[in-house]
């Protein structure tokens, strides 16, 4: 391997550790976890990837997937762990201990096992989403989405005009979220669709801007966007898609 392939993902490993800090957590890293990493730049990670990216490297595996096999994976085993009857789901964090363990379980392609708590797949999910290299919704889409924040149907149209697979991933997502939104969960979780809006709101969309106000500004009008998301959009056509 070239020195500058060693440089560049060095690099990007940096500037990602400047924007979300050290790994957390109480335990040092594993002899797995550091063998791993050390092996990391021949098996890139399925988490600070692009979506792109993350499709490119299940082809393999899964060449008939349409959407990410570590997206569909961990949304079952929250719904498989009966995650829509725990209070607070997404919003109680799991052992950041168990969720490392399973973020390194996860990105060599093994299935979870034994696992109980949903708050750990619930955790690293929204991990994923937010270590996406590029968020799920684009840059270059996020003013528009602020502008048509009070406007649902509008917000359909952004989301539907997304390039493919932010289209689909960002899809799965919401009929994913209008599961939790059912009234009947609702009583359970104490999640209501505001509190789903709040959670997974800065995990889909970025503001680029370094000014506190519109930061804050821009905070309450993302999760009225996703809200009227899982509200207005038409999910149906995700039925059964991998």
């Amino acid at each position: 391997v070239a020195i500058s392939s060693y440089a560049k993902y060095c690099y990007r490993k940096l500037q990602k550790a400047a924007l979300t800090g050290a790994k957390k957590g109480l335990q040092k890293p594993s002899l797995e976890e550091i063998k791993h990493a050390r092996n990391a730049i021949f098996s890139p990670s399925m988490f600070g990837s692009s979506l792109e990216e993350v499709m490119a490297l299940q082809k393999e595996r899964y060449p008939d997937r349409e959407l990410p096999w570590v997206q569909t994976r961990l949304s079952e085993e929250v719904l498989g762990l009966n995650g829509d009857q725990i209070e607070g789901i997404f919003r109680v964090p799991g052992d950041i201990d168990e969720v490392n363990a399973l973020k390194l379980q996860v990105d060599q392609w093994k299935v979870p096992t034994g696992l109980e708590d949903p708050h750990i797949p619930a955790s690293l999910l929204k991990l994923w989403y937010r270590e996406l290299e590029e968020p799920l919704i684009p840059h270059e889409y996020y003013e528009e989405c602020i502008t048509h924040y009070d406007n649902p149907e509008a917000a359909v149209t952004v989301v539907l005009g997304l390039p493919g697979i932010n289209k689909l991933v960002l899809c799965y997502l919401i009929r994913f979220l209008q599961v939790f939104a059912q009234p009947a969960n609702v009583s359970v979780t104490k999640m209501d669709i505001n509190n789903l809006a709040m959670v997974m709101a800065p995990n889909c969309l970025r503001c680029q801007s370094d000014d506190p106000r519109v930061i804050f500004e821009n905070t309450r009008k993302e999760m009225s966007f996703i809200r009227g998301l899982v509200q207005s959009l038409d999910t149906s056509f995700m039925e059964g898609m991998l």
